[in-house]
Formats: structure tokens, sequence, C-alpha cells
């Protein structure tokens, strides 16, 4: 297939030839649905046939069936390539070192238009060509760990980001910002948070809800703001930090192990559960909104402990649930089970027998709420003490993602039962807390006119 109309093909391919519109022609094409406005982008090959894709003035992508094409005028045609210019990162020896690790998430990025990709922009000039502000702040140094997209994070990610991690701090960087994507960005901070231990700096992770090449984008604000945080703050502990409102006021710096991604396509997805976060912060400042927080200090030491055990699964109990599902995990050796259960932390009866056979078979079995917020009350109800006395152990109010990175650690240490009970019930970096203060739990219900009128004070 010529360059022309790469990945097209059958009827989307006549229409385009039939208004001598190419592949990259800025084009309007007139529907019965409306009037769309943008770039003709390749597609796949094994696309269906009666699509033709186009991205629109506002960056996003759209798909218009060619049978419903009424003209389409072509008023132009794109660059092949487009280039965010490079420059040197300047150098200052009176401004913090920086480290920013890659794994694959797109934090600054450019367009390619022969390919239609967000390439991320990852060198220090590439970086500096994008975000020219980041000079203002440090002296930015990076590296490539991984390339991959954030649901193909895993164990061996997991430890070769914190051995990378052990290694910058020993080479004494003021601190480090972990490039990441945002779908399992909070299960990365969580594991982080007991496999590095101890940090003498700030572990910024950071990611952007929305690519560079759409309007609305965050990953700009989100990269200057992770990487102030990890050149000037003193909070001493493995953060996430993105959009705080959904306006580009702040950003947020969350605990890692008290995080969440809380929904699938806001900028301010990233909420902290069952507690505060640790600080707001802007291009200007960095506003601390509480002061129980690890602190910076001068040497270059931390505690690097990456042992994990794989056989670790979390499962999410619904109404009419077979044993088979624990029964399965019994079978394929699994160490350790953790199960997010209704209310105060419930499953059915059908299950006790199952897990009357993983207590005996030594698999650890941890409870949590999938409420998210609030904390497991097994002594309450019948179920609950039934439950206990067939092994499983209440989980307090860890979040259901953080107990399972929490217990493959644990098991990793050691497999004896009681010792991988006192694990993980210590609290190592805020993942256990006595108590939920009030405004730790704080959701507005749109449409009641007391909460319009409050957010309309706020909205933007």
């Amino acid at each position: 297939m010529s360059d022309n109309y790469r990945g097209y093909r059958d009827e989307a391919l006549a229409t385009l030839k039939a208004y001598d519109a190419q592949v990259w022609s800025d084009v309007e094409i007139r529907t019965a649905k409306g009037i769309f406005t943008g770039i003709v982008l390749p597609r796949s090959e094994t696309a269906d046939p009666h699509h033709i894709v186009l991205k629109l003035r506002s960056g996003y992508n759209v798909g218009i069936e060619a049978s419903g094409v009424q003209s389409i005028n072509v008023q132009g045609r794109k660059e092949a390539h487009y280039k965010i210019p490079e420059k040197d990162f300047p150098y200052d020896p009176r401004k913090p070192r920086v480290k920013l690790l890659g794994t694959g998430g797109t934090i600054a990025s450019r367009l390619d238009y022969r390919t239609g990709a967000v390439i991320p922009a990852f060198s220090p000039g590439e970086l500096y060509g994008s975000v020219p502000e980041l000079a203002d702040i440090c002296n930015l140094e990076t590296e490539k760990l991984y390339g991959v997209f954030s649901e193909n994070m895993g164990p061996e990610q997991w430890i070769g980001t914190a051995q990378a991690i052990g290694r910058e701090i020993e080479k004494g960087v003021q601190g480090i910002v972990i490039g990441h994507g945002t779908d399992t960005m909070h299960h990365t901070a969580a594991i982080l948070s007991f496999m590095v231990q101890e940090s003498p700096v700030p572990i910024v992770m950071v990611g952007s809800q929305r690519s560079s090449d759409r309007p609305s984008s965050d990953a700009a604000l989100n990269l200057m703001h992770s990487v102030k945080t990890a050149a000037e703050s003193d909070i001493a502990e493995v953060m996430v930090c993105m959009f705080g409102p959904t306006s580009d006021v702040y950003g947020l710096l969350h605990r890692g192990t008290r995080v969440r991604k809380m929904h699938s396509s806001y900028r301010s997805t990233f909420r902290t559960i069952g507690d505060i976060p640790l600080a707001m912060v802007s291009r200007d400042t960095i506003t601390p909104l509480r002061q129980d927080y690890r602190k910076r200090r001068n040497d270059r030491k931390a505690v690097v402990n990456t042992a994990f055990e794989e056989k670790v699964s979390i499962v999410y109990y619904y109404p009419n649930m077979k044993p088979d599902i624990i029964e399965s995990l019994i079978d394929n050796d699994y160490r350790g089970i953790v199960i997010a259960g209704t209310g105060l932390g419930h499953v059915n009866k059908p299950l006790y027998p199952s897990l009357l056979r993983a207590k005996q078979k030594g698999i650890a079995v941890y409870m949590t709420v999938q409420t998210l917020w609030g904390y497991v009350q097994m002594y309450v109800y019948d179920t609950g003490r039934d439950m206990m006395e067939l092994g499983v152990i209440p989980g307090a109010n860890m979040l259901p993602e953080v107990a399972y990175v929490k217990l493959g650690w644990a098991l990793g240490q050691t497999r004896d039962p009681e010792k991988v009970r006192k694990i993980m019930m210590t609290p190592v970096a805020g993942e256990i807390t006595d108590r939920e203060p009030s405004n730790g739990y704080l959701i507005f219900q749109g449409g009641i006119p007391e909460v319009e009128e409050f957010i309309s004070r706020y909205r933007r």
C-alpha cells in the first residue's frame, strides 16, 4: 500500500480517492452528522475498511464512516515530520541535580505525523525543547529504564526501578522523578514505598492523563510540578504528583501507599484515600498540608529491599462467587491471597471450605474492603468472626492494591506465617493509619442544592 493511503482499503480508500484526499491531508469532511476538520491519519492494516480516521483540531481522533461522507474539501497537507527543537539542557552549579527515570509513561511528547504516534520526548535536550521551564528548577538528568505501557509493569520492572533509585541516591542526586503510565501508577508507588525505605530525598512519580498533542494535556505542568518537588521539597517519601483540581491551578502530592486512580480520563484522577494529601505544589510554591512526613536528609543512604513473591493474587468478591476461584489459586501453588470483601470485610459461606483449605496449605489470606474508605472490622458480625477462625486476617485500612503488593513483598522476606503477619500489620509508609480524619472521606453528591451552591464558587 502506498504511503499516500497507508492502512486504507476498500470503501474508505475509495472515498478518499474520490475526493483526492490522502493520508496527512488537512481536510474538511462534510457528513450528515456534521462537519469535521482535521488531518487524515494512517490506519492499521487490520482496521475495518469502512472508516476514515481524522485527528481533529482539538487533538482527539475520530472515526468517520465512509458511507456517510458527503464531501471532502482538501485544504492542504501537513509536513511529514514534526520534531520538538532539541537544545542542550543548561547547567547551573547553583541548582540541584534531579534524575528522571523513565518506565514508559508519556511525560512530554511530540506528534510524529508519519505514523500518527505520540512519541515521548525524553532526553534532557528534548525535554528542555518541550518544557524549557525545567531549566529554571534544576539540572536534569534522564535514564530510560523501560518502555512499557503501565499495565505491563510488574515485579521485574518494580525491582529494577527500586534498584535504580538506590543507585541514584548513592550518586548524590537531590531528587528522583519516575515517569510512569497512570493506569497502574498507584501499584508502583505502593511497592516502591516498601522496596525503598528511609530515602533521604523525594521520590516523585508522575504521568499524564492526556498526551502532549492535545490542547488539554496535563503533561508539561505535571512534569514541572514533579521536578520542582524533587528538587526543592523536604518530603523524602514516595509520592504521586498529578493535577489537584481539573484546572491548571495546582498539583497534589499523594503518599504512595494511600493514593488511587479514581477516574478513567479526568486530569484530576488521583486521590488520597482515607487521609489527606501530603502537599500542594504549583510552579512557584510547595505548600505542605500535614507535617507527619519523612524529612529530607543530606546523606546518601536508603534501605533497598526488593525481595518479592510473585505467586500472590487479589480477589474481588462478588455475590454468588463460587469456591473454584479460591480452589484454583490453591491448586496453582499461590502463596498469598488478598480479598476485597464487601462491607466490613465479608464473603459468602460457600467459600468457607476453600478458605480453610488455604489455611491448611499455609497460604496467607488477608481481607480488605471494596469500599476503599474505612477499616476491615471482622469482629462485628458472625461472618467476620467465622472467617478469622478460618485463617483470614483483617488488613486494617490498607487499600486492596496496597495490601496485594505488600503481601508479595512480605512473602519475599519470609514464609513463616507469623513473621509475614507481623510485616503485614506493621505500618511502613502510612499504609495503615490509627484513624481516618473526618476530612479524609469527602464525596460530594452533585444535584443537591447545597452542594451545587458550594461547588459553584470553585468550579472552573
